[in-house]
């Protein structure tokens, strides 16, 4: 396996926030590109990233996957800058790191072997879909994180609403005007803690598709030209004030 890339900038951004969530993961690679598949200790979230072929500017690889620790990965990658060019080549028992700038620098990491059973990221039913803009979002999510540690996710009447409530309460509400709405009327509780991690994906793209249903696991869509980062969260099943 030897693959290029010419911009890690995003690359780096996304195992960083992958590296929030597990501290190893599988790194598919194949004639498709490269994937990981990873469900956090506690089993609250799931995250899928693809990186199509087309991203690498030099791409050498059978079908083949690797075993890394994410934080040893993610201190590597930092070292990269926007001018760099990044060459992860595998060797026996070692992924090779290469970084080209102004000079050449080269790591080594250990591959590991992970135990946990592998799973493939969901197909799930939804009965609701909300596309908007990355930065509302995350606006919304920061204003539910003042006032309580879970929010919900609901949509009435045609209105996409993001509410928390504790002692005080947080409420954004969006119309047709302000989002793509479509589905039924249908609300969930998710974690605001999980939300912020996931939130740092939303800063690498415009626009954020959620999928949800009544107490139901949400999906979260993040897409861009040369990436796809996907979360899966369980809800939070309580009784509302």
């Amino acid at each position: 396996m030897l693959v290029k890339i010419d911009n890690p900038q995003t690359l780096t951004k996304v195992i960083e926030i992958i590296s929030e969530l597990v501290t190893e993961v599988r790194i598919k690679v194949n004639e498709y590109g490269l994937s990981i598949n990873a469900i956090d200790p506690a089993n609250v979230s799931m995250v899928a990233l693809r990186i199509p072929k087309s991203a690498f500017s030099q791409f050498e690889a059978g079908s083949e996957t690797i075993g890394i620790n994410l934080d040893s990965l993610k201190q590597i990658l930092k070292r990269c800058s926007s001018a760099s060019t990044l060459i992860l080549e595998r060797k026996d028992n070692l992924l090779e790191i290469q970084i080209q700038d102004r000079i050449k620098r080269n790591f080594t990491l250990s591959l590991i072997e992970i135990e946990s059973e592998e799973k493939e990221f969901p197909n799930l039913e939804y009965s609701s879909k909300v596309e908007l803009t990355s930065l509302d979002l995350i606006a919304s999510i920061e204003d539910c994180a003042v006032v309580a540690d879970a929010c919900s996710f609901q949509i009435q009447e045609g209105n996409f609403i993001i509410e928390a409530k504790g002692l005080n309460s947080a409420k954004s509400k969006f119309s047709g005007d302000e989002a793509k709405i479509d589905g039924e009327n249908c609300k969930s509780k998710y974690s605001v803690e999980y939300l912020q991690k996931f939130m740092k994906g939303a800063k690498l793209c415009e626009k954020t598709i959620l999928q949800f249903a009544d107490d139901h696991p949400m999906k979260i869509d993040f897409k861009a030209e040369n990436f796809s980062l996907d979360f899966l969260l369980a809800p939070r099943v309580e009784t509302e004030d």
